[in-house]
């Protein structure tokens, strides 16, 4: 399969919109569900959210809280992939356009 103009300019939006939003946002906190298999993807490399409460009433107590793991993406990643995208959207419009 080659990629045609279309695609590129496709991945190159999808890029830069995925850019602006890691730009726009601070953390992500997952669900349980994903919590967990990051948690035994990555194993000790990633620290959980769950802590103990002391605080609360016995019967409470021996519940364990969900566990919610918080992601917070380095700031170099949104500028990258607003970078990628723009150049494949550049490099899409520099395309010669498909004959048909």
């Amino acid at each position: 399969m080659t990629l045609t103009r279309d695609h590129f300019f496709f991945l190159g939006v999808l890029l830069i919109l995925l850019g602006v939003e890691f730009r726009l946002v601070e953390s992500l906190v997952l669900n349980e569900k994903a919590s967990r298999v990051v948690i035994e993807r990555f194993g000790n490399r990633v620290q959980s959210a769950a802590a103990a409460r002391p605080d609360l009433p016995l019967p409470f107590a021996q519940e364990k809280p969900p566990v919610r793991y918080t992601w917070t993406p380095p700031e170099w990643l949104g500028w990258a992939l607003l970078s990628i995208g723009s150049v494949l959207v550049l490099h899409s419009l520099a395309m010669p356009k498909p004959s048909g």
